[in-house]
């Protein structure tokens, strides 16, 4: 009996303590929201292409930020007279933006964490082609359906315009586009086995500072 009790503290215990964190995350995350909302208006920027309102538009935003599978990403533009060029440009520089975060996340795991300062290692052309080949497969292979626009936004400064597209990046899906991008990439490049093995766990681990 008295194990039983133990155990229910501990569980009560638990839940509490899951209580509070989710009490807190929703504390900050109500504060991202409100900052964001402001910081939107004080700029002067207008959502494009939408019939609801820029509040509800980032309260939809925040609430699919809640599941963890999904990472926010933002291609900007400015200086071009056509919204429509705009947006096309804002676009691209978003899959730009996270084909460059994610070659950079393998190039430098691969830097420290496989010892290419040995005085064996000769295959420096190679890493350098895996990489190049592995960035560009990887902007090919994140607008099938990796990248999920959310909401965009702009802005006009005289005859100017200034765009925003706010994307999820779905990870499962974004995995299954670095592994494609990383098998291209080793058929380009003629790396050693040993070190195509340690790439594939950078890989699978994902890109780091995603909205940096």
């Amino acid at each position: 009996m008295k194990n039983l009790f133990l155990f229910l503290a501990i569980l009560m215990g638990v839940s509490n303590m899951a209580f509070c964190q989710n009490k807190q995350l929703e504390k900050q995350r109500s504060k991202m929201y409100k900052a964001k909302i402001k910081e939107y208006k004080k700029e002067g920027w207008k959502l494009d292409s939408s019939s609801k309102t820029i509040e509800v538009v980032l309260l939809e935003h925040y609430e699919k930020l809640k599941d963890e599978n999904n990472q926010e990403i933002v291609g900007t533009t400015s200086n071009c007279r056509s919204v429509n060029v705009c947006r096309q440009v804002a676009y691209n520089n978003a899959i730009t933006t996270y084909a460059s975060l994610a070659a950079s996340y393998v190039k430098g795991r691969t830097a420290s964490d496989v010892n290419l300062n040995s005085s064996d290692y000769d295959d420096t052309a190679e890493f350098d082609k895996f990489y190049a080949a592995y960035e560009r497969v990887i902007g090919s292979e994140i607008k099938n359906g990796v990248l999920k626009e959310s909401y965009s936004i702009k802005r006009k400064k005289g005859d100017i315009n200034e765009y925003q597209i706010v994307f999820l990046v779905n990870e499962d899906k974004a995995l299954l586009a670095r592994k494609k991008a990383m098998q291209r990439a080793l058929e380009e490049s003629q790396l050693a086995q040993e070190y195509a093995n340690e790439i594939s766990k950078f890989v699978n681990e994902g890109v780091e500072n995603l909205n940096q």
